[in-house]
């Protein structure tokens, strides 16, 4: 169920921990209940969906990081897009135990690097903890490979799908 926690009343806050603390979920981040082998969509935004990586030199770099790093990992990666306030990958992993090991180096990494850069070392929180969908079949991989692509589009980075 989708919610906004700073928008919740404290009774409906206690609910949705209780009901997290339940089901084993941390109480304030992306569940991550299946870890197996598998296709998934790994999804990150900056953290409050600020611009951090507004710059195209940066996105550049980052995306050399990412795939460098999901390289590492010997991940197979189908797609991916990288746009100034959030990315989207398609990997094909082992376990999903990788995934959240290499993107807590990649995102450790980055922050720290952009914050020196920006002079903003312990004064900015740059990511939000990632969120991950496996993908069941062929036709929802197929439908989410199409929607990162879109994704540039969708947001007004580009007119056509094809750019």
């Amino acid at each position: 169920m989708p919610y906004e926690y700073r928008k919740l009343s404290p009774k409906e806050r206690e609910e949705i921990v209780e009901f997290r603390r339940q089901k084993g979920y941390p109480f304030h981040a992306p569940p991550h209940p299946f870890r197996e082998e598998g296709t998934y969509l790994i999804t990150a935004a900056n953290f409050e969906h600020k611009d951090v990586m507004a710059s195209p030199e940066r996105r550049t770099s980052f995306q050399e990081i990412l795939l460098g790093g999901f390289h590492e990992i010997n991940a197979e990666i189908i797609g991916w897009v990288i746009l100034p306030n959030h990315y989207h990958i398609i990997v094909t992993v082992e376990t999903l135990n990788d995934v959240s090991n290499i993107v807590q180096l990649i995102h450790g990494r980055t922050s720290r690097e952009w914050n020196l850069q920006e002079g903003l070392t312990g004064k900015r929180k740059v990511w939000y903890q990632f969120s991950d969908r496996m993908m069941r079949n062929e036709i929802q991989l197929s439908q989410t490979f199409n929607y990162i692509h879109f994704n540039p589009a969708k947001h007004g980075y580009v007119k056509d799908v094809h750019d």
